[in-house]
């Protein structure tokens, strides 16, 4: 018996993240602000085959292409993402989130007694990545651990 392969239309113009950790498109979705209330065609796919990741989740976005700034976001919950730009049903441009060793002014250390949380202090919150997968960073000013699912409730908090 032949298995049926489901194809998803490709899009005219928008972004493709492919390379989305499994599970994880819904979390990448809320931090971009896409909810069922966007007028954008939003295409989802989950836990599909995967050479590099196994099983990965895909999302295509029509008519919208990502701000550059969301990208230092994305990597902390995508690490491995890649992002494409379809224009005229063509791949434009094609990049990777970059995961650095150290992420700066993105969260908010959740220890409350952080001098980075001190309002009349004039610092940027600063985390050292220690680990990849599953995500866990380190306050350097009060050497905090900060584990996956703190980030992911800061990032996507409010949105």
């Amino acid at each position: 018996m032949e298995e049926a392969e489901m194809k998803v239309a490709k899009i005219r113009n928008g972004t493709v993240i492919d390379h989305i950790p499994s599970g994880k498109a819904l979390v990448v979705l809320r931090l971009l602000g896409l909810t069922g209330k966007v007028e954008n065609t939003l295409t989802i796919a989950m836990n599909v085959k995967s050479k590099k990741l196994g099983i990965k989740d895909i999302i295509k976005v029509e008519n919208l292409e990502l701000d550059p700034s969301l990208l230092g976001s994305l990597a902390l919950i995508a690490p491995m993402a890649t992002i494409n730009v379809i224009r005229d049903y063509r791949v434009y441009g094609k990049s990777k989130v970059i995961l650095k060793d150290y992420v700066e002014g993105i969260l908010k250390c959740p220890n409350p007694t952080c001098i980075s949380r001190q309002q009349n202090e004039p610092i940027v919150s600063k985390f050292k990545v220690i680990q990849k997968t599953p995500l866990k960073l380190q306050c350097t000013y009060c050497y905090r651990y900060v584990n996956e699912n703190e980030v992911i409730e800061q990032l996507v908090e409010g949105k």
